[in-house]
């Protein structure tokens, strides 16, 4: 269950639309300007036998001193102030998950000996071109949220790939993923998508993130027959539909939206979660659609008409239609309180 109608994921977190920064600084807020350790030992912090090395919030502007690590598996080195993708080649026997996650940089360059990789996380950086990711065939998680990339590209050779992080960029179309077939989690949220299309071949897909974009019609989701989550709030979006074939939807979030009714998702039996606040809902006749969903257990329909108009009786008129619910809104439910006791 949740406590409020989003997800506690950092990739599905949400920045401004427009950053109002210029190309050289990030778009994400930046609390004072850091100046690099220029004392900073690798020799001295380095353990030669080390698999994990955490060198996290170290100020390191520069990498290097890294062949002391013989067997190092990953390697983190988040919140730092590197400005160049560099000195990580004498890694390439060991190295399986590498963390740059909040620097300065602007190309992805330098990987091409990292042919172990795993995981790559390149967020809250500076970059506007996928690209440098060629050799890493072996990648299965790949976050590059928070940059400045236009264009899903440069990826269609990833076919290992599971998780791919693109949230809170500039991109305008969903493209260049066919040949992604085992892809599971695509988070595209915060970007300038207009419109659900080119998903056909990601059959796999379990968790579809698509939240604060321009998207005005739930469409194109026909092949994703293993869909569990969907996450489509602060759209434009002005029906339920489009969700015939997605009979494994756990979660479904259409919050934040224009729809009217609620129709068309009585078929979807294995429901849990169904967040549709801040719509245009306004008649109780729809909640019968929801009945239908034998496994529903938590709902949000606040600030819609339907509960704005009459909010005195919103839950217990709600809890009477809909009995099994564990929690409405932020709220749970003596449903959920009773199963607690037990």
């Amino acid at each position: 269950m949740s406590n409020e109608p989003g997800v506690d994921k950092t990739h599905l977190q949400a920045t401004k639309e427009e950053d109002g920064h210029s190309d050289d600084e990030p778009s994400f807020p930046v609390q004072k300007e850091e100046t690099v350790d220029e004392d900073f030992d690798f020799e001295k912090m380095l353990d030669p036998e080390a698999e994990y090395v955490d060198l996290e919030h170290c100020r390191i502007g520069t990498i290097s001193g890294l062949e002391r690590l013989k067997v190092v598996q990953e390697l983190c080195l988040r919140n730092n102030l590197l400005r160049k993708l560099e000195g990580l080649d004498c890694l390439a026997p060991t190295l399986t998950k590498l963390d740059l996650y909040d620097n300065r940089l602007k190309k992805i360059e330098n990987l091409d000996a990292l042919e172990l990789l795993e995981s790559l996380d390149l967020s809250f950086n500076l970059f506007r071109k996928i690209e440098g990711i060629g050799n890493l065939s072996k990648i299965k998680k790949l976050f590059l949220l928070a940059n400045k990339f236009t264009k899903i590209e440069n990826v269609g050779h990833l076919t290992n790939l599971t998780m791919l992080e693109l949230g809170d960029n500039r991109i305008r179309a969903i493209e260049n993923l066919d040949t992604l077939p085992n892809l599971e989690e695509l988070y595209l949220g915060k970007n300038k998508i207009t419109k659900m299309s080119n998903l056909d071949n990601l059959t796999n897909l379990k968790i579809l993130a698509l939240m604060t974009n321009r998207i005005t019609k739930i469409e194109g989701l026909e092949s994703l027959v293993n869909l569990e989550e969907l996450y489509l709030s602060h759209n434009g979006i002005e029906a339920l539909e489009g969700l015939e074939k997605n009979t494994k939807l756990q979660t479904l979030d259409i919050a934040g939206n224009k729809i009217k009714r609620i129709e068309n998702i009585g078929h979807l039996k294995e429901l849990e979660e169904f967040w549709a606040n801040d719509n245009q809902i306004d008649q109780w006749n729809d909640v019968k659609e929801l009945e239908k969903c034998s496994k529903l257990e938590t709902v949000y329909l606040e600030r819609n008409p339907l509960q704005t108009s009459a909010s005195t009786q919103y839950r217990r008129r709600l809890m009477a239609m809909l009995p099994k619910l564990k929690q409405i809104d932020a709220t749970y439910t003596s449903v959920a309180a009773a199963r607690e006791s037990v």
